[in-house]
């Protein structure tokens, strides 16, 4: 059996990560594979209850400790799920990954990308992403749409814009350092133009 493709989806929230997530499910059925959306943090039981610590507005994380937080809930995901569905042949949609991680904790908390990422490849081991579609949107349009949506902000989504502008920083630093698996796309265009972009960036994984 052919081992499964792990695609993750990036960004700042706002920039439709779950939206694009969604249709790219859609999509990659309709195509005949066998696809499975996942969440993070999250996607399993251990996973989702540290995802409950680190996005709640009434706790005070350390940044350090919101890093070994994030790596930990990834490092169960990779066993439960990823790990077992990859050698099953299914495809892995994951809404945020490890360069959430790299960009958010490395870049906006200023923990530095290699520290981070020292934590994460021995979380994630060899469950690297195939390919890596990252969603770029300015800062400020990113928290409206984020600010749109009816519910409470948590933890992450109540930062100040300078926290957002460090973590796309990241992202562009990443996507530049790894060009070939981390593709740009523009989240300002319409969903079904972003949805093409998204298709046409993973066409040689099909």
């Amino acid at each position: 059996m052919n081992r499964g493709r792990l695609i993750t989806i990036e960004g700042i929230d706002g920039a439709g990560k779950t939206t694009l997530a969604a249709e790219l499910l859609d999509a990659l059925t309709n195509r005949g594979l066998n696809v499975k959306l996942l969440r993070e943090p999250g996607g399993v039981p251990a996973s989702e209850r540290i995802r409950e610590l680190v996005i709640d507005p009434a706790l005070h994380v350390s940044a350090r400790t919101e890093a070994l937080l994030y790596a930990a809930a990834r490092a169960q995901l990779v066993e439960e799920a990823i790990d077992p569905l990859l050698a099953g042949g299914t495809w892995v949609l994951l809404d945020r990954f490890i360069d959430s991680s790299l960009a958010y904790q490395g870049g906006g908390r200023q923990l530095g990308i290699d520290a981070v990422r020292t934590i994460n490849d021995f979380a994630i081991r060899t469950a690297w992403p195939d390919r890596t579609l990252l969603l770029l949107i300015d800062p400020q349009r990113g928290r409206s749409r984020s600010h749109s949506r009816a519910r409470v902000p948590d933890r992450l989504e109540r930062e100040q814009d300078d926290f957002f502008e460090r973590t796309i920083a990241a992202y562009v630093e990443l996507a530049s350092q790894d060009p070939e698996r981390i593709r740009r796309l523009d989240a300002t265009q319409p969903p079904d133009e972003v949805l093409a972009t998204a298709l046409r960036e993973i066409a040689d994984l099909l």
